[in-house]
């Protein structure tokens, strides 16, 4: 089984993309990496083409017609990546707001500690942003404190988008239609892991704005993720969650852990 692959969604990053490929390239641990490139008319998809022939059997790249949303391009790695047996699946920005080098404590979260999910987190630590303008680091972290009180699930950023999921998150997650392709995504993949009772770890992280590139956000985002919480917390009424009798490693019994970084999991 393959170990670790990053997935990098881009839409328009030329000047980060050889930036942010060769830097996950250069970590001590060997992680492959797909970027997922939505039709990017800056030619970001020709940068990475040009270095796959540098990294042969590691660096990836998938290109679809157009911007299809963040949460498509995520959801089409992962099945990419199960379909290749990776056992650990990453999900990262472009543009260096998540540093690669976290890439080895999420790793670490997983693949050491026994974690099924691992959330590289702005808050379980006070508020670790940077370069952020006030009223949006406020949105931010309203926003967790929100799904917070409508799903009771305990995740101090709920709309973080640096992860590591194990295969088996990932295959029992995706037995479902995911309704979000925008800011709601994120929350819906770590609200469906939870529910499904996976142990989830959330690991301190810095979180530095983007310095090249333009910011994709918009207002239609944090609406749908407003709407979004409530519609999945009505769903999860209707819907009994249970794990398949495949996933041998876990029973449907195991608590459901989320702690922050420096605590000790409970055995299995």
């Amino acid at each position: 089984m393959n170990s670790g692959l990053v997935l990098i969604p881009t839409y328009n990053e030329r000047e980060n993309a050889e930036l942010i490929i060769r830097k996950v390239f250069s970590l001590p641990k060997p992680f492959d990496l797909l970027v997922i490139d939505d039709g990017s008319p800056d030619g970001t998809a020709d940068i990475v083409r040009s270095l796959m022939q540098e990294f042969p059997g590691r660096l990836f790249l998938e290109e679809r017609k157009g911007k299809m949303g963040l949460g498509t391009a995520y959801i089409h790695g992962f099945r990419w990546a199960l379909m290749r047996d990776y056992e650990y699946v990453f999900e990262m920005d472009a543009d260096f707001s998540h540093n690669p080098d976290d890439l080895l404590k999420l790793h670490n979260a997983c693949a050491v500690d026994g974690y099924d999910l691992a959330i590289g987190s702005r808050y379980i630590q006070g508020v670790n942003v940077v370069n952020w303008p006030m009223d949006r680091v406020l949105m931010s972290w309203f926003a967790s404190a929100y799904v917070r009180f409508v799903t009771g699930m305990p995740i101090m950023d709920a709309t973080a988008g640096f992860k590591c999921y194990t295969a088996r998150v990932l295959r029992t997650v995706l037995r479902h239609r995911i309704r979000f392709v925008g800011y709601a995504f994120q929350i819906e993949m770590k609200w469906l892991a939870y529910k499904y009772g996976f142990r989830i770890k959330e690991v301190p992280i810095i979180f530095t704005d983007r310095t090249r590139g333009a910011s994709k956000m918009s207002k239609g985002i944090f609406k749908e993720a407003f709407f979004g919480v409530v519609q999945m917390k009505v769903y999860s009424w209707f819907h009994r969650f249970k794990r398949a009798t495949a996933d041998s490693s876990h029973n449907t019994s195991d608590a459901i852990s989320v702690t922050a970084a420096t605590s000790t999991p409970k055995s299995r």
